[in-house]
């Protein structure tokens, strides 16, 4: 039953999200993991590459992530708004991304000459995690968030933060290779995994 004042609305997004994190996460593992890219000394996004026969599931896995993000906006209550602004904006920049392919090898300076889509699916990848990982910081410093919600976001912050700035550390420094390839991969996991939890969360708490 949901708790007085509680929207139905949000805690339908809150399922859906639930729901559209876990389908896209297993899509983009099963075309990662499937499909003839590079395999871990290559980017996640190499799977979505036009000439490759687990594009169509890497692009569909990424829409779905992209529509989780956005109605795990709709779900957070009210007055937590730059949280949901974060959100939504990270669901914009992941559909840019899932719509915008690579070309072979994903290539990115400063190491490799990107095309101009190169360089806007690239930024826009970039550009969503970021928004993703601040959404989980404006959780866990508002006021406005509940106990459960902040422990999660604590959790994701803590696990997010050293690996994205490992990330730019080693794209600057070493460019390509297994250490990019592993970072990025369990960066993208710990993304997932709070949007499922925190999605759960809410959902459960509007019954």
């Amino acid at each position: 039953m949901a708790e007085p004042g509680r929207s139905p609305l949000r805690a339908a997004a809150a399922s859906a999200a639930a729901g559209c994190t876990l389908a896209g996460s297993v899509a983009v593992t099963v075309a990662v993991v499937a499909g003839p890219g590079p395999g871990l000394t290559g980017y996640v996004s190499e799977a979505g590459i036009a000439d490759t026969g687990y594009a169509p599931a890497y692009r569909i896995g990424v829409f779905a992530l992209a529509a989780a993000l956005l109605l795990l906006a709709v779900a957070l209550p009210a007055a937590l708004r730059v949280a949901a602004a974060l959100l939504a904006a990270g669901g914009g920049l992941t559909l840019l991304s899932g719509a915008v392919t690579c070309s072979a090898g994903c290539p990115l300076p400063p190491f490799e000459r990107p095309t101009v889509a190169d360089l806007v699916h690239g930024g826009a990848s970039v550009a969503a995690n970021a928004a993703v990982v601040f959404a989980m910081l404006a959780l866990v410093l508002s006021p406005a968030t509940d106990r459960l919600l902040r422990r999660i976001a604590g959790l994701g912050v803590a696990l997010a933060l050293p690996l994205a700035a490992a990330i730019a550390l080693a794209m600057l420094t070493v460019g390509r290779g297994g250490l990019v390839g592993g970072l990025e991969r369990l960066l993208l996991a710990v993304a997932a995994g709070w949007g499922l939890a925190t999605a759960t969360a809410l959902g459960l708490a509007r019954r």
